[in-house]
């Protein structure tokens, strides 16, 4: 089935809606709300309208908790597409914070190491982001959920075990370093599926012979869907109100 404006959620024509028939909607992905508390939010909602017992919701690439932005949803029979959506090149913004590092790659843990940045110069950003654009290969952080004979990895580090991860092919298609306030670098990046904007945090400050780690992240775009034309959780669950 291909996805054609009409089946782009949209508020102002509610009563012609068909989630079971399918839905995408495009979601302003609050902070510290994980993408699995958004899709049970939503889900509830729909079939409490409907008064259904089963719909199918998924979205289409996770975001963690600390990052905010697009966060895509299918409905019904357009749960199909989820796979498609998701394998297209992805937009975001952020901050890195230099010369520290966390377990985590970014803010969810207090630093565990600190790094001089003094001789971190413009010449030298612009010359570490020249590394980082074109086929790469990443190394996911070990706080990821990415499954490992069956287990996942935060699971097994947070049991303090070591984790052994393997490093992935990812393109990089543009890093733009757009301002830097102190040791706080701004940017924006698009990328492929599979990259983790964590991992490419913590490598730049290595490259830096320095170290770094994620401040922020905001979602923007997935392929052609942008989150200036989604709906914040509120709006959407509000518009059932309506």
């Amino acid at each position: 089935m291909n996805i054609t404006d009409d089946l782009i959620f949209d508020a102002s024509r509610f009563s012609e809606v068909d989630f079971v028939k399918g839905s995408v909607i495009l979601i302003d992905k609050p902070l510290e709300w994980t993408s699995f508390d958004v899709v049970n939010k939503i889900r509830f909602k729909i079939r409490h309208h409907l008064q259904i017992k089963k719909i199918k919701v998924g979205h289409a690439g996770t975001l963690d908790p600390l990052a905010s932005g697009l966060l895509i949803l299918c409905t019904g029979k357009l749960t199909k597409e989820i796979d498609s959506i998701q394998g297209q090149h992805k937009v975001y913004s952020g901050h890195m914070v230099l010369g520290a590092t966390t377990a985590t790659y970014d803010a969810e843990m207090e630093p565990n190491q600190y790094f001089p940045i003094n001789h971190i110069d413009n010449e030298m950003i612009a010359n570490v982001t020249k590394k980082f654009i074109g086929n790469i290969e990443q190394v996911p952080p070990i706080y990821s959920a990415i499954k490992i004979k069956g287990q996942k990895a935060y699971d097994i580090a947070r049991r303090g075990n070591d984790v052994e991860m393997k490093p992935r092919n990812i393109t990089i298609s543009a890093l733009q370093i757009k301002d830097r306030v102190d040791d706080t670098l701004s940017f924006e990046v698009s990328c492929s599926k599979g990259t983790y904007i964590r991992s490419l945090a913590h490598d730049f400050g290595k490259e830096c012979d320095s170290g770094a780690y994620l401040g922020s992240l905001r979602r923007e775009k997935i392929g052609e869907y942008d989150v200036s034309n989604a709906y914040t959780l509120d709006a959407f669950l509000e518009a059932f109100d309506l």
